[in-house]
């Protein structure tokens, strides 16, 4: 009887101990069946699938077919939106940057300018290229940024290493960079020009032999000039040596006046500098000649006569015209004046027969 009851007892310890033990095994059960179906780091998704069938297909497929897209379009989204930030950020700083509309000074400044000094319609045209091209510039690199953190999340949400993937990417990279480094100097040239300010829309430039007119586009990858006439040459930015601006800031209008060699220098020079002097004073050309016209003196001896050298101080590409101008009422007043320009000198030839003494003895 005695050792009945100790064997109930035993058993009866023994299944008290199974119980107690039943739960936290099966915990660890259900935990590893969910690491498995889920992953280390379990999605709601899956979780959720897996707490109400207990099924670890089921639950795998609300991680991979519902939980990770839907993450990876939350990603799509939030870089969305950040770039959109951001562009909208970079425009407006560079608008305030370039237009000054953010200081009182420089407004109070601007107002108290003469007109002749403010910027002209071809000068605002340039520096409106110019900020519009530097944004596009900035607003480029925060999109790579922004799209290259969203594109390293995915991955990572995808569980796919990046480390072979940035090796294969350098392959390709140098790969590509050999065939494209022209496309590459190109963009940084032109980078460096915009920044720079070496030229913009409407400025009177010479690149080159051939390419010298009127700049109509800059971007990075090349420029666009049209000559006088009205050839249009597409320069890449990375073949530019030197750039020759005949239009930044002011420009200057120089006129060599070639007269007769019997003309006096003070009658020649009062004539053109009080027409010169006239035409700064009229309204219609006060604005573009920024300074007072001014004679350097003889500049140079010809065989006809002498080159009396006139310069006026322009606005910038301003100065053909006003040269053109000047010419043309320079020669009225030299006929009223008397003023005479060098004529071209008779020259005698004369034939001689064979047999002639040519000393005319």
């Amino acid at each position: 009887m005695t050792v009945l009851l100790a064997l109930g007892g035993a058993l009866a310890q023994a299944k008290t101990t199974t119980t107690v033990a039943n739960p936290a095994a099966g915990l660890v059960e259900g935990i590893s069946n969910l690491d498995h179906a889920c992953g280390a780091n379990p999605t709601w998704a899956c979780r959720t699938v897996y707490d109400w069938t207990g099924n670890q297909t089921l639950a795998g497929f609300a991680e991979w077919f519902v939980a990770k897209p839907l993450t990876i379009l939350a990603i799509i989204l939030i870089a969305l939106l950040v770039s959109r930030i951001l562009h909208w950020l970079i425009k407006r700083s560079m608008m305030r940057a370039f237009s000054g509309s953010g200081s009182n000074r420089l407004a109070r400044l601007r107002e108290h300018t003469p007109n002749v000094l403010l910027r002209s319609q071809e000068w605002d045209l340039r520096s409106e290229a110019r900020v519009h091209t530097l944004i596009a510039v900035f607003r480029s690199v925060a999109s790579i940024i922004v799209w290259f953190v969203a594109v390293v999340w995915i991955l990572g949400i995808l569980h796919i290493d990046f480390g072979p993937l940035v090796a294969g990417a350098g392959i390709i990279g140098v790969a590509l960079g050999f065939g494209a480094q022209n496309v590459v100097r190109d963009t940084l040239a032109g980078y460096f020009i915009v920044v720079e300010d070496q030229m913009g829309v409407g400025d009177v430039v010479d690149l080159g032999p051939d390419a010298k007119g009127t700049v109509e586009k800059v971007t990075l990858r090349s420029t666009r000039v049209r000559d006088v006439q009205g050839t249009v040459w597409h320069v890449p930015n990375g073949q530019i040596l030197r750039v020759g601006n005949k239009s930044q800031e002011w420009a200057q209008a120089l006129i060599d006046v070639e007269v007769d060699v019997d003309t006096e220098y003070e009658a020649a020079s009062d004539v053109i500098l009080r027409v010169a002097e006239a035409m700064s004073a009229e309204p219609d050309w006060s604005t573009e000649i920024l300074a007072s016209p001014e004679v350097w003196g003889i500049e140079n001896f010809t065989a006809e006569g002498y080159v009396i050298r006139l310069v006026v101080k322009t606005r910038p590409a301003s100065q053909f015209g006003v040269m053109r101008e000047l010419r043309r009422r320079l020669k009225a007043a030299f006929d009223e004046a008397g003023v005479r320009l060098p004529a071209a000198r008779p020259e005698l030839w004369v034939h001689l027969e064979p047999g002639d003494d040519p000393t005319g003895v």
